[in-house]
């Protein structure tokens, strides 16, 4: 009852500014720093009685994460009652384990250069504190996870910690089989029991709600098999094994959860032997897929949505859903839909709508908006009123984004190619920036893009291709890229190119404002653009680019096993490989490296100017000072590094005129 409740309150705005959108209009675009500063806001959490709210901010451009809690029914006084600043140590991530007890992943510096791949400069920690009394616990373990929060316990949290060396067996093992030990900690003692040590045979086990280890996967190194394990719930007795797979295979699947309409059933994300990943209900005792749920001949099955309310309902999934245009969630509870439609009915510029906390009675709950318009807005619910706590760019307006539009188009081998495509406000024909995603192979899932949308204000189209051996549109469309043969720098590349072609034919794109940029993977393949004929582009950006695909296999013939190291293997080691390419350089080039990248190691860059030097070749580098490979490690200083070479590049040494550029000539 109190659901419906909730939902027939849910009517009255309050402190919403004006978010209209001002269709045709021309802007200048925003200065580089506002696209520089990490997001303000970055989570919102209310307590389990619905008292605190807590809110993750950053309080100044270049100062570290802080929590401040607050009345969550005095919200509109904006005077915390309690602030966390863990300086010297960067908080990262926090969740409420109890009503007062909040609990928090830290991160730090510890070392100035990277100490192997995958082997960064920073160490993560586990914190715990509380709000009232001030008190705080740190667990001194390395790569801790928060397993539980046993919301039916409310004194009792289990989390977990990667134990051993980066070396030794089952390191090259995905993340989801590695061991680790579980750990059950008593907030109020601050005390911790050993609840079970993992091990290669049987390593990553998950726990329901009430603390019950019910699923548990593992290794068999001597048949190169994975297998699957399981408990009922409550029951004492040892692990049943229910499935076993050949690593080698190439073969999708995911347990979710527990299948609660079906006793002895999980939900698993597989796809049994067709093209698109459904969810099934599988039976553990015959260990066989028992029934399928949901399934789509376009996209595959993305993933399920949770009850919003995971102190009373923390293992139920509500629905099932698929990512196209954008997130879209097939519903089993009438109930959740009608809140999440309400929501999307009432919330300015909806795209998509998650709901990251709610309190046990259901009445406060945070709400959280992101897509195209909207960088990400969070929202408080409570006594039917729902009122704006923050947004993560708030310098950026609703009207002065662009929207982007989900394409297909046809590559040169009639392979249909799905794309998403930021378009500027103004009239077209555009300068046009094609962005492929790094991986290569990811499911790139566009909701706000930063990079395209800063793009897109200083007036450029961008294109993100979802080229072949992109994740989500089947078995088929990802093998492809690599299966017989790596397509790296070959069919690869063609889907980019092609994507830019049919904007020109469109009429959307100049043909003679052409460039690439890309980071990761996709540095390599701007690295690869560089020397193609016939030439398309006029420039190209490279960031944290693969060079060397030797380099890299190498590095990663350590990491893998199974089918990902052939994967791997296949893709690299018969790559197109920019260094050998150097020669053929025929655009300038703008080469972006971080100092202590731990997934494409800085003598990638190294190695790939040399040949340009060598070849006397028209190239610009920039090297960001403490930056890895990822965006979390990218600080404001490195933003507007990064976005101001960028810009700069663009406009003078690629010949592209951007919006800047025009309101500077116009002056």
């Amino acid at each position: 009852m109190r659901q419906r409740f909730v939902l027939a309150l849910l009517c009255v705005f309050m402190g919403m500014p004006s978010l209209a959108a001002a269709a045709g209009t021309e802007f200048e675009p925003y200065p580089l720093d506002y696209w520089a500063l990490r997001p303000v806001i970055n989570a919102a959490q209310v307590s389990p009685d619905g008292k605190y709210l807590g809110i993750m901010k950053i309080p100044a451009k270049d100062a570290n994460p802080v929590i401040e809690v607050y009345e969550a029914a005095e919200l509109d006084k904006r005077e915390p009652v309690f602030t966390l600043n863990a300086d010297p140590m960067e908080i990262t991530n926090f969740f409420w384990a109890s009503d007062n007890d909040i609990i928090f992943y830290l991160r730090q510096k510890v070392r100035n250069q990277i100490e192997g791949w995958n082997q960064g400069v920073y160490e993560t920690r586990l914190a715990i504190v509380d709000v009232e009394s001030k008190d705080m616990e740190q667990f001194d373990e390395t790569d801790p996870l928060i397993e539980n929060i046993l919301p039916h316990d409310p004194t009792k949290i289990i989390i977990s910690f990667q134990e051993g060396g980066a070396d030794g067996p089952g390191q090259r093992l995905s993340e989801a089989f590695r061991p680790r030990a579980y750990w059950k900690f008593d907030l109020e003692r601050g005390t911790k029991e050993l609840l079970i040590r993992g091990k290669i045979a049987l390593g990553q086990v998950e726990f329901d709600g009430n603390g019950n280890p019910w699923l548990a996967r593992g290794y068999d190194d001597a048949d190169d098999e994975l297998i699957w394990y399981w408990r009922r719930p409550g029951e004492k007795s040892g692990w049943t094994q229910f499935r076993r797979q050949d690593f080698n295979k190439i073969e999708t699947f995911e347990v979710v959860e527990l299948d609660d309409a079906k006793p002895d059933h999980v939900l698993v994300r597989a796809d049994n032997g067709n093209d698109k990943l459904g969810l099934w209900s599988y039976n553990v005792n015959t260990g066989e897929f028992d029934e399928l749920i949901y399934r789509r001949s376009d996209v595959d099955v993305y993933g399920v949505r949770y009850h919003s309310n995971t102190w009373t309902h923390p293992d139920r999934v509500t629905g099932v859903s698929y990512f196209k245009d954008k997130l879209h969630v097939e519903y089993f509870d009438e109930i959740e839909g009608a809140i999440y439609k309400q929501l999307e009915g009432v919330i300015p510029n909806s795209h998509i709508i998650s709901i990251p906390s709610r309190s046990r009675d259901g009445d406060t709950m945070t709400v959280l908006n992101t897509g195209p318009r909207d960088p990400g807005t969070y929202y408080i619910l409570k006594n039917g009123k729902i009122q704006a706590a923050g947004s993560r760019q708030p310098l950026l307006e609703s009207e002065k984004l662009a929207d982007v539009r989900y394409i297909t188009y046809k590559s040169r081998d009639g392979l249909t190619i799905p794309g998403y495509l930021t378009v500027p406000n103004g009239e077209p024909p555009f300068p046009l920036i094609v962005l492929p995603h790094g991986g290569p192979y990811v499911q790139e899932t566009v909701v706000y893009d930063e990079w395209s949308q800063m793009l897109a204000n200083n007036g450029y189209l961008v294109l993100q291709p979802q080229y072949r051996g992109s994740y989500g549109y089947g078995a088929e469309f990802y093998r492809i890229a690599w299966v017989n043969g790596s397509e790296a720098g070959r069919k690869m590349q063609d889907d980019k190119d092609d994507g830019a072609l049919y904007l020109v034919e469109e009429g959307l794109a100049d043909p003679d404002r052409i460039a690439m940029f890309g980071w990761s993977y996709g540095g390599y393949a701007a690295l690869v653009a560089a020397s193609r004929t016939p030439q398309i582009y006029q420039c190209v950006i490279a960031g944290a680019a693969v060079a060397d695909p030797i380099m890299q296999v190498n590095y990663l013939r350590f990491q893998f096993e199974g089918w990902p190291l052939q994967e791997q293997v296949t893709t690299w080691d018969n790559a197109v490989s920019p260094v050998e390419e150097a020669e053929k350089v025929n655009v300038p080039i703008l080469l972006i490296h971080g100092d202590v990248d731990q997934r494409v190691p800085l003598d990638n860059a190294k190695k790939y100017r040399k040949q340009l030097d060598k070849y006397n070749k028209n190239y610009k580098y920039l090297e960001l000072e403490g930056a890895d490979h990822f965006s979390n490690t990218l600080f404001y200083n490195h933003q507007k590094e990064l976005f101001t070479a960028m810009i700069d590049f663009l406009e003078n040494d690629c010949g592209q005129m951007s919006l800047r550029a025009q309101a500077k000539a116009s002056n």
